[in-house]
């Protein structure tokens, strides 16, 4: 025969399983692809060419990734524009900004996971007609009334419903979080890119500039022949066609260049006047001699935007338990205590003190199906978030 469980032991039994109880799915993070290759017949280095610059790059699998990976071109002129556009780019700001505001959501929710606590004080000088029973003790007709109290709320998390919005705003946070990581690559990638295309630009306008300058001399050297009678007048106009020619690819050329320059200006924050007019060319960059590639397994907890449709999962799931737990019974606890007196000396004695304690069981009886709906409604929210990182994880 089973002895009696002792009341404290029994209601500390109750305590524990209730704050344990907690509906809906529980998130489980999605595996990792089990391939180890991105091409059916992955190469262990790039393609090569003969010039300097032109040696192949091997492949590291598996080797980390550094955060500030621009620094392998070996360039201080990257590396200070990179370094500008982190700090001033507004685009990162506002992901940044972005970020603090999801975070700072997610501790308000948290906070409904304890109890509220409310201080009220009043006081009231009045005079009441004869006709009307006084409302103190000593049946004065003119009164000071003076009150205080602390108004306590918790709600009893029962089923879990606060703890999986609380989830949920966490989850939301770290969608954020990686959404920003995201725009931080984005940013350094897009700089990179500007700077590499604006070194090519400026290389082929130099060696168009260059092609310029030959056929100008060569045009003169044929006018001088042609006026000894070593050159015929075809020469002359073929001369001068060819340098027509090559004249004409400096304005479109000059044009990109240009545009660039506005391009890495928007990027770095600044206005177009203040565009970058630094003079950058290909042969003051290098190639890392080692590439490092994350393989499928690893590129799944690295790319921020793999990641994110993680956290919308996470989210995603949460949101079932919400819908779940809103089908339930609500629990609350409402308590107060203060005190009122006619003066404020007394307004905490004994004699004036106050106090009140209630419990509350609210539970919707009839909605014409709204919360069952609205919990199918989260199932397949949850699919297409899943859906949706399955194409993420595929595309990246």
């Amino acid at each position: 025969m089973l002895g009696r469980i002792p009341p404290r032991a029994s209601g500390a039994c109750a305590a524990v399983l209730l704050a344990g109880c907690v509906v809906g799915p529980n998130f489980q993070r999605p595996g990792p692809p089990t391939v180890q290759r991105y091409m059916p017949n992955p190469s262990g280095a790039t393609a090569w060419a003969r010039g300097p610059g032109g040696e192949a790059q091997q492949f590291v699998y598996g080797a980390p990734v550094d955060a500030a990976w621009w620094t392998l071109f070996g360039s201080p002129e990257l590396n200070g524009l990179e370094d500008e556009a982190l700090r001033a780019n507004p685009t990162l700001n506002a992901a940044q900004a972005a970020l603090r505001q999801a975070r700072e959501t997610w501790l308000a929710q948290r906070a409904a996971l304890y109890p509220t606590v409310d201080f009220q004080a009043n006081a009231t000088r009045a005079k009441n007609s004869q006709t009307i029973a006084p409302p103190l003790n000593s049946n004065a007709e003119v009164y000071s009334l003076y009150t205080a109290q602390l108004q306590l709320a918790y709600v009893v998390d029962v089923f879990g419903g606060v703890r999986r919005q609380v989830e949920s705003a966490a989850a939301q946070a770290e969608n954020q979080r990686f959404q920003t990581d995201a725009a931080y690559l984005t940013l350094t990638a897009n700089v990179a890119d500007a700077v590499l295309q604006l070194a090519e630009l400026n290389d082929q306008l130099a060696q168009t500039m260059a092609i310029i300058r030959a056929d100008r001399d060569s045009l003169a050297i044929i006018a001088r022949q042609r006026q000894s009678g070593q050159a015929s007048g075809a020469d002359v106009a073929a001369a001068r066609a060819s340098l027509e020619q090559a004249e004409q690819l400096a304005p479109p050329l000059q044009k990109q260049i240009d545009q660039q320059r506005d391009l890495l200006a928007d990027l770095l924050g600044r206005p177009s006047a203040l565009a970058p007019t630094t003079d950058l060319h290909l042969a003051e960059f290098r190639l890392p001699r080692e590439l490092p590639v994350s393989l499928p397994a690893e590129l799944v907890r690295r790319r921020p935007d793999i990641l994110a449709a993680e956290a919308n999962v996470h989210a995603a799931s949460a949101a079932v338990g919400v819908a779940v737990a809103a089908r339930l019974p609500n629990v609350t606890i409402d308590g107060t205590l203060g005190g009122a007196s006619s003066a404020i000396t007394t307004l905490v004695s004994s004699g004036n003190s106050l106090w009140s304690i209630e419990g509350g069981l609210a539970q919707t009886v009839f909605d014409a199906g709204a919360l069952r709906h609205k919990e199918l409604a989260a199932r397949a929210a949850l699919d297409q978030a899943m859906e949706q990182y399955r194409v993420t994880v595929l595309a990246g």
